[in-house]
């Protein structure tokens, strides 16, 4: 009997610092977009984007304007549907842009896709009532609940979260916007599709882009 009362009690140690031992379970890793010396390893654009030591520029030609030339956004090779993501931009004064995502059709991102805010806000000062072309904003139809965007001429340092219908978005440390994707016109949007950043024929840059599967 004492013989068995050990080799129970020494299977039950065994048991329980094997169970100690376990790993918890690991975060989804992250994936940098902006790694190498080539926008061409996870993206494609015809527009005038260019990489050095990590910063992706967008210095438009002369003659490009406006923000539907849909082939000089920077797309994404791969498609995402939940997702984390982070990067810096920087604008010039009244720069202008937008990090889509969940884009079905790059030639029409506008209606099959979903689009965060990129923007000069703090050249328009306080007195502005926010809408959904401030940073943070989401178009279509949610304007960020607090101003948080960095003056021109500085780093802006963005968090998104987007899993399922619920999407999150930081700005410089700072919830910005929390929105339910299953309503209103966000509702009809796809569920997967490519990121981008857009080119409104204005200068703009983004670093230390990474993305991973939302955890």
């Amino acid at each position: 009997m004492k013989n068995t009362a050990l080799k129970t009690l020494g299977f039950l140690v065994l048991a329980l610092c094997g169970g100690l031992s376990r790993p918890a379970s690991a975060e989804p890793p992250w994936q940098e977009l902006l790694d190498g010396s080539e926008l061409q390893t996870h993206w494609h654009t015809t527009g005038n984007w260019s990489l050095k030591d990590g910063v992706a520029t967008l210095t438009p030609r002369p003659g490009e304007s406006g923000w539907s030339r849909w082939s000089a956004y920077l797309w994404s090779k791969e498609r995402y549907g939940d997702f984390e993501i982070e990067f810096d931009y920087l604008v010039q004064e009244k720069g202008n842009s937008g990090f889509y995502f969940r884009v079905g059709d790059v030639n029409d991102p506008v209606k099959q896709g979903i689009e965060v805010q990129i923007y000069d806000s703090a050249s328009w000062g306080p007195e502005k009532p926010l809408n959904d072309h401030d940073s943070g904003g989401i178009i279509p139809g949610k304007p960020p609940t607090k101003r948080a965007a960095k003056p021109a001429g500085e780093w802006n340092h963005f968090l998104i979260h987007c899993k399922d219908n619920h999407l999150t978005v930081t700005l410089n440390g700072q919830v910005v916007n929390e929105v339910d994707l299953s309503q209103g016109a966000l509702a009809s949007r796809p569920q997967k599709g490519v990121i981008g950043f857009q080119d409104h024929g204005l200068p703009l840059s983004i670093r230390k882009v990474r993305i991973r599967e939302a955890p």
